[in-house]
């Protein structure tokens, strides 16, 4: 039985909510609007689009950025403690939907646990007899 999408979903928030917690401690810590706005522009700048054209054939997509730019203005009466949690759970629910679809990387399965006996002791190296004849 494959597992349910939407609880898929809820645990790799809940990871990624975890690790933002720990990569954004403090308030100060999140992204403030002028740095969002900056990005979007940045994106915008004639070199960016032209690296893009060149690499992948089309323009940069600068959308999402002013997407984010906008967010960041509608949460900015908050607290800012409770504008952390609010840009923390959006950012988590990004990061989630982009781990869950697919990608280059949809090959790598992530690991909840280290490989069992890796790397290999030396005796085990050393019974299995030489390794370069």
């Amino acid at each position: 039985m494959s597992p349910d999408p939407t609880e898929l979903f809820k645990a790799a928030v809940q990871q990624e909510e975890d690790r933002l917690r720990v990569l954004h401690p403090t308030p100060e810590d999140v992204p403030g609007c002028m740095t969002l706005f900056d990005e979007f522009l940045s994106c915008n700048m004639v070199g960016k689009q032209f690296r893009s054209l060149y690499r992948y054939g089309e323009m940069a997509h600068c959308t999402p950025k002013f997407n984010e730019f906008k967010f960041c203005m509608s949460i900015k009466s908050l607290h800012p403690e409770q504008r952390r949690d609010v840009w923390i759970r959006h950012r988590a629910e990004w990061w989630a939907r982009r781990r869950l679809g697919t990608s280059s990387e949809s090959v790598w399965d992530m690991r909840t646990e280290p490989l069992k006996d890796f790397p290999p002791s030396i005796e085990l190296l050393t019974s299995t007899g030489p390794l370069v004849d």
